[in-house]
């Protein structure tokens, strides 16, 4: 039984799911297979996400330098992600779930980018739980197209440089009128960003998991959120023992 309490949960989860290959791996199957089971691992965490209230839930679902894996990897991984939008929007739909793509629509394959639009749209409405799908995304790749259409508007005087503020960069960036994540996730007991959300994360809490995202169960999900709520978030101030302190 989870003692998450509403004012435990995080507004904007975002998990970096790691560990399909080396689940096949471990198991002598096919690195498809992993792929496989990490997409019923999604379907769990939206459901918890949804079931404790977070707001948000942000998933690494392909990065812009997966297209460097073998070919076939890269087949299966856009064969998996088309059958689970065919198969699982309605659902999605259905439970309010509003969707979200990120990252460089540009040069998508025809029958992929027609896929993510139709979701974004047919959910457009909705009023549940955002699941914001971060494909074909980097994050030095979005800041740097922010930066071309921020110096544009410069160039073409509609803006100074001096009019150039955080908020304003964060309104270019993919993510724009979603918050910063308040935790970041990363599965597989590796510790790093891997170029994810580089400008959203700068308050954001990190919390590495050594599970495997194939056994990413709702039981480790709400173990995280509670290593989460266990946190003191300061961002960049004094916690309040130190304020009594200080005024003491």
């Amino acid at each position: 039984m989870s003692k998450l309490t509403a004012g435990d949960v995080p507004e904007h989860v975002a998990i970096i799911m790691d560990g399909n290959g080396r689940w096949a791996n471990s198991r002598g199957l096919p690195r498809t297979m992993g792929h496989r089971k990490g997409v019923e691992a999604v379907r769990e965490a939206v459901r918890t996400a949804g079931d404790v209230g977070i707001r948000y839930l942000t998933l690494f679902a392909f990065s812009s330098e997966n297209w460097n894996r073998p070919e076939a990897e890269v087949s299966d991984l856009m064969g998996l992600l088309k059958a689970f939008i065919r198969r699982d929007l309605a659902e999605l739909h259905g439970q309010n779930v509003r969707i979200r793509v990120i990252g460089d629509k540009k040069n998508l394959r025809g029958d992929i980018l027609p896929l993510l639009l139709e979701a974004e749209e047919t959910t457009r409405s909705n009023t549940g739980i955002t699941l914001v799908i971060a494909f074909n995304y980097g994050s030095r790749d979005e800041m740097t197209r922010a930066m071309q259409a921020l110096a544009v508007e410069v160039a073409q005087g509609r803006m100074t440089p001096e009019q150039i503020t955080p908020e304003v960069i964060s309104s270019r960036m993919d993510t724009a009128g979603i918050p910063d994540p308040d935790l970041i996730l990363r599965t597989s007991g590796e510790e790093r960003l891997s170029n994810f959300l580089l400008w959203q994360a700068a308050y954001s809490e990190l919390l590495f998991v050594p599970e495997l995202w194939p056994d990413f169960t709702r039981e480790v999900f709400l173990a995280a959120l509670e290593k989460y709520a266990g946190r003191e978030r300061r961002f960049g101030g004094l916690s309040p023992r130190q304020t009594i302190a200080v005024g003491s």
